[in-house]
């Protein structure tokens, strides 16, 4: 008779009750996934950790008391068997360094498909490491821009050239219409001729979670089609 797995202990923290209890009732319906707590705060998530020593704990940043920052530091310095997963709805790159810089496995954003992610928990458990792969390209154009700066500044013996348009400032571009990430991605997608079904598949989002996305593009930058849209992303540079 096959063996029955063990089950995953999960700490859910988010300092939003909504977010908790959602989490709790979705993520509790796998078999697979048992959770221990909720964590309002780094502070109660600490407590948490040291009664119930979950397997995996699935961390907010942006926390009264102590962010999610500062929690994954010490739950990983007091007990480096425990995993941690990074959820937020913040993109910007500097969270992302300071999150793995303090530990943690893993960081998704809270837009991800719920049975992604209990396939995120459940790989975390099992040793794995969880970085969306446009998150891992942020991350990698970033340290190759720091990497061109230090480069620049040591070999700088004559006049300074005129830096060329780096991906930081593509994403300013991006940023000036208020477009998130995953949004540009979405952009991206439909200036390569993409299909929602297509787009969907790549992002590993639902086609009605594309068409939102869609929508909230051609508002910002306000177009009123794919062509449109990948016409004035073109000519504002914003690839």
């Amino acid at each position: 008779m096959k063996e029955a797995l063990e089950e995953i202990k999960l700490l859910l923290v988010d300092d939003q009750d909504l977010i908790r209890e959602s989490l709790h009732i979705v993520l509790d319906m796998d078999p697979e996934i048992k959770v221990v707590g909720l964590a309002e705060n780094g502070r109660v998530a600490l407590e948490l950790c040291e009664t119930q020593q979950p397997h995996v704990v699935l961390m907010d940043i942006h926390m009264p008391i102590m962010d999610g920052v500062e929690a994954t530091r010490e739950i990983k310095s007091r007990w480096p068997h425990i995993r941690v997963i990074i959820l937020t709805t913040f993109q910007e790159i500097n969270y992302v360094v300071d999150a793995l810089g303090a530990g943690a496995e893993g960081y998704l954003l809270k837009a991800i498909h719920p049975k992604d992610l209990a396939a995120g928990i459940k790989w975390v458990s099992r040793g794995g490491t969880l970085i969306p792969q446009d998150i891992a390209k942020m991350l990698v154009e970033q340290l190759r821009g720091d990497a061109a700066k230090n480069a620049t500044a040591i070999a700088d013996n004559g006049p300074a050239s005129k830096p060329k348009s780096s991906p930081a400032s593509d994403t300013g571009r991006s940023e000036a219409y208020g477009l998130s990430d995953r949004e540009q991605q979405v952009l991206q997608s439909i200036s390569d001729g993409l299909s929602n079904k297509e787009i969907a598949e790549k992002l590993f989002l639902s086609e009605g979670t594309v068409k939102n996305y869609i929508s909230n593009i051609y508002s910002k930058l306000d177009v009123r089609d794919r062509v449109q849209a990948s016409k004035k992303a073109h000519d504002e540079g914003m690839f």
